[in-house]
């Protein structure tokens, strides 16, 4: 995102609080966590800071949006009371079902309800969905191929494994078909399409392993034809947009709907409420319009009065992470080879957890980096970002070698679609 915003025409200078060591050559980073919110407004105010645009979920949860509003500053992102369609699982799928918008059947339980949950899932029988109502991560929902698996989901979300967003827990059905993303800017009353997606969530090759903030992605997503998407708008998006703004919670900023994609057409899995990880670094490198006049429109609610416009390239990301995530990992090793890909035709690295150490770069976290092929075709696409991963010297992390690999490849039948 900063790198987007960093070339709009529009935009004088970026600020990125905290930022890492590579978005430091797009944005003037400023200390500053996510979650200080009393430190951010103060920081925003003092610095007559024009436009806010909030990444992460926990912010917006917690109500980010409402406290730059106090103060006359203007944000890209929902209210905190808008934020509950990602903040709770049980709040999106109850307001899916007054707006009669198509999702998974499911019942909501808390954790006073464990007799009845367990007796719910044992009615049901697998597989069977258990989803945390709250945050938790990306480590709040079990996908349960059986019903001891379901059994033991909803036992530890009781038993606070994941903290206060498991006291209460969502069970639903498994969704039939193919999955992917769409995305959606909004300004309260009107929806753009961003783009589309696909994402992979499993640690290891072949969907293998524990499930991730996500490691790798391509845009567009091949399943979500002109038409589907269309659907999609109709029946899930503006339905959203309208009937969060008739319930008094108009939802400002970018909506991502998870779907999945069956014979009988688009089904809601899930709401985020802010651009997902890794897809964003795969949506935003193939957008032609520019990002800063988009968002500028989206908090000044003239989104009926603008259009998006995608370059005809495909873009695929491979996730690099430290070896040992999603579990325990080490930070500190060293990272070689990342400024020989700076000007690689075709290619960009986006940075998630690194910091600068003299001349190195250093991994920080779990998910470290994000590299980034374009091209006419997915295939090309997949082809420049595999050959620039290969070129990167970091024995500590690892890679999936298969994103993208099993996708159908329809460049040349329709040309891509968001």
């Amino acid at each position: 995102m900063c790198w987007s915003l960093a070339a709009s025409p529009i935009v004088k200078e970026v600020l990125c609080a905290p930022g890492n060591a590579g978005i430091a050559r797009d944005a003037r980073l400023v200390p500053i966590a996510a979650e200080a919110l009393d430190e951010l407004v103060r920081f925003c105010v003092s610095e007559r800071v024009d436009l806010v645009v909030v990444g992460p979920e926990r912010p917006l949860v917690l109500g980010l949006v409402d406290r730059l509003a106090e103060t006359g500053i203007r944000a890209v992102g929902p209210t905190a009371a808008a934020a509950r369609l990602e903040g709770s699982k049980a709040f999106a799928k109850d307001f899916c079902r007054c707006h009669g918008i198509p999702t998974a059947a499911y019942r909501v339980f808390d954790a006073a309800e464990r007799a009845a949950a367990r007796a719910w899932i044992e009615a049901k029988g697998a597989p069977i969905v258990v989803k945390a109502d709250g945050l938790a991560a990306g480590k709040g929902v079990t996908v349960a191929a059986t019903v001891e698996d379901a059994l033991a989901a909803v036992d530890a979300a009781f038993d606070g494994a994941l903290g206060e967003a498991g006291q209460r827990v969502v069970i639903e059905e498994v969704l039939e078909g193919e999955e992917a993303s769409l995305f959606a800017l909004c300004d309260g009353r009107t929806a753009l399409l961003l783009g589309t997606a696909r994402d992979h969530k499993r640690a290891f090759d072949g969907d293998a392993g524990p499930n991730t903030g996500g490691m790798g992605a391509y845009s567009p997503a091949p399943i979500l034809t002109p038409a589907t998407i269309e659907r999609a708008m109709r029946e899930i998006v503006r339905p959203t947009v309208e009937g969060m703004a008739a319930e008094g919670n108009p939802f400002t900023g970018i909506l991502y709907a998870g779907l999945m994609i069956g014979p009988r057409g688009p089904k809601l899995v899930e709401f985020n409420v802010r651009m997902g990880d890794p897809e964003c670094q795969v949506v935003l490198p193939r957008l032609m319009s520019d990002f800063g006049q988009l968002l500028l429109g989206a908090a000044d609610g003239v989104l009926d009065r603008m259009s998006v416009r995608w370059f005809p390239d495909h873009a695929l990301g491979v996730v690099l992470a430290s070896r040992g995530y999603p579990g325990s990992f080490r930070r500190g090793s060293e990272i070689r080879g990342l400024d020989g890909l700076q000007n690689t035709e075709g290619v960009l690295v986006f940075h998630a957890a690194t910091r600068r150490e003299g001349e190195r770069w250093l991994a920080d976290g779990g998910r470290v980096l994000t590299v980034v092929g374009t091209a006419p075709t997915l295939a090309e696409a997949r082809a420049r970002a595999y050959a620039a991963v290969e070129r990167v010297d970091w024995p500590e992390g690892f890679f999936r070698r298969d994103i993208g690999r099993s996708a159908p490849d329809r460049s040349a039948e329709e040309g891509p679609a968001g």
